[in-house]
């Protein structure tokens, strides 16, 4: 599993011209799931999202988590994360799970920050062709794996 977290001041995402999701201050999550990924790598990067210290404190250092600063987090689901050029310049998703396979381990992924963060947890649309619109704190962009 990939995430790509991006610490926002805000990000929302569009579906067939119609905002789907929107937040303020906080995480957009681009999340690709691998076909080996397990609930137990889910809880382990739930672990990881909500403890990360990515905020900055009254002297600008990294010293606050998004519970703490009341942010919000937009999850997304991007199975390109999980390109492979390794056979020429067209990308291979042979990696990736398959969206039977993916989407209840998204779902597990959404459903383990909301345990964590209540209701400040939005989506995208899991499979749809989706524009997502971000502006980026500082920028600030994590890989986590």
């Amino acid at each position: 599993m990939k995430i790509i977290v991006q610490r926002v001041l805000s990000a929302s995402v569009t579906v067939n011209h119609t905002i789907v999701s929107d937040i303020k201050k906080g995480y957009l999550l681009l999340v690709g799931i691998g076909a080996g990924d397990t609930t137990d790598e889910v809880q382990r990067l739930v672990s990881m999202v909500m403890k990360m210290r990515i905020f900055p404190d009254t002297a600008g250092k990294m010293q606050h988590s998004i519970a703490e600063v009341g942010g919000e987090i937009l999850v997304v689901s991007q199975f390109t994360l999980l390109a492979n050029f390794a056979k020429g310049n067209r990308p291979s998703f042979h990696d990736a799970a398959k969206p039977e396979v993916a989407q209840p381990l998204f779902e597990a992924l959404v459903e383990g920050l909301r345990a964590q963060l209540g209701s400040k947890i939005s989506t995208g649309v899991f499979g749809a062709d989706m524009q997502v619109s971000l502006c980026n704190d500082g920028p600030v962009t994590i890989i986590l794996e």
